[in-house]
């Protein structure tokens, strides 16, 4: 039978992941069966596939398709997984592949052989049963490789500037934007117009942005990197930041920079600050230490979290279905992703593989096909 890669925390608080045999459904009415062919790890997969484990200490035993890896988790932070004890639970956000089987829809039928894409969740499957309206047909000539990230970053990078739209702001901030996010982010941006200030945290990233056209990079390694910033916000007047780093500081001191940005072009001086509201997202959490706030940048100014699934329903179907569809058409161009390295399922559970997909740093991607040997 086809295999899945399931991860488990028991209420003991150990980690488990391993691979499972599981039937393929037949499809229902508006259902496809896809031959998933690629897949990526995403920091969103990495949530739910290794949880808050301490992968330094993780162990393996078996080996191929009876590989068993476990980690052990901080006692501090086995509260946080609580709800998910004991439960097996299959991982993998987005992937692509080929429609093998189809149910007796016209739309499903329409899909079969089709290399597709597939917003489908349990996509660390050989296979896997998904709605249409999950699916988006990929060009002529796309192979699942290049389809694979197909929805996640895409997705997020065109909802930035659509979050910047529907909020009234004019120009954008991102963080580990040197990422395959934030790649598409500074094309996206490159062909609507819209200025944008990345954030990164080397020399190399500052250079691999510059390569693609971007006009504003600051390194937050630098010395002068306040200042750096606050003069690249002063120019693009930016005032609502996407930040993948989520803990530390980097967040308040990009606060800290709008503000003085924005009383540099204030006249006098106010107790309360600025007027000028600015607004900070954190959507990721490449440093999972505490968020800290230093209240330096006065009284207009909200944090909140930024999520893809709940940011699709409120600009409605029509405009989602717009934004897929430039994906599609994008996704050999704008949209394109590299991957550091293809590992099977089986490849998950190398303790070597995990030690560096784990680590979620830039240009060490990794891109899983399911159907390669185990």
């Amino acid at each position: 039978m086809p295999l899945q890669l399931r991860s488990t925390i028991s209420s003991a608080g150990q980690l488990e992941l391993k691979l499972v045999e599981v039937e393929t459904p037949t499809p229902g009415l508006n259902e496809v069966v896809v031959r998933v062919e690629a897949t990526p790890i995403n920091p969103s997969d990495l949530g739910l596939l290794v949880g808050p484990a301490d992968m330094s200490r993780a162990t393996v035993s078996g080996s191929g398709a009876d590989t068993v890896v476990t980690a052990p988790i901080p006692e501090g932070l086995l509260p946080s997984a609580a709800a998910r004890f004991d439960e097996s639970m299959p991982v993998g956000n987005e992937g692509a592949g080929v429609v093998v089987e189809a149910g007796s829809s016209p739309e499903a039928q329409a899909l079969l052989g089709k290399t597709v894409a597939a917003l489908g969740r349990e996509m660390y499957s050989q296979f896997r049963v998904v709605n249409v309206a999950q699916v988006l047909q990929l060009p002529e000539g796309t192979t699942a490789e290049e389809g694979a990230s197909c929805f996640v970053n895409p997705l997020t990078a065109l909802g930035f500037v659509e979050t910047m739209k529907l909020e009234g702001h004019s120009a954008l901030v991102h963080t580990a934007a040197a990422s395959n996010l934030g790649q598409m982010l500074q094309k996206i941006c490159i062909a609507d117009g819209v200025e944008l200030v990345n954030v990164v945290r080397k020399p190399e990233q500052v250079e691999l942005l510059k390569s693609i056209g971007a006009k504003h990079v600051v390194d937050s390694s630098e010395p002068g990197f306040m200042d750096d910033l606050t003069a690249a916000l002063q120019e693009t007047g930016a005032t609502l930041a996407f930040d993948a780093v989520g803990g530390g500081r980097l967040g308040s001191d990009i606060l800290t920079a709008m503000e003085r940005a924005a009383m540099a072009n204030e006249d006098g001086f106010s107790r309360y600050g600025s007027t000028v509201h600015k607004q900070l997202y954190i959507y990721g959490s490449l440093d999972t230490s505490p968020t800290e706030l230093r209240r330096a940048y006065g009284m207009a100014w909200g944090i909140g979290g930024w999520l893809l699934t709940p940011f699709l329903p409120r600009i409605g179907p029509e405009a989602a279905e717009r934004l897929r569809q430039r994906v599609a058409n994008e996704v050999k161009t704008t949209f394109a992703s590299s991957y550091a390295k293809t590992i099977s399922l089986a490849g998950m559970l190398d303790l070597d593989n995990i030690a560096v997909y784990n680590q979620r740093a830039t240009g060490e991607k990794y891109l899983v096909n399911p159907n390669l040997d185990v």
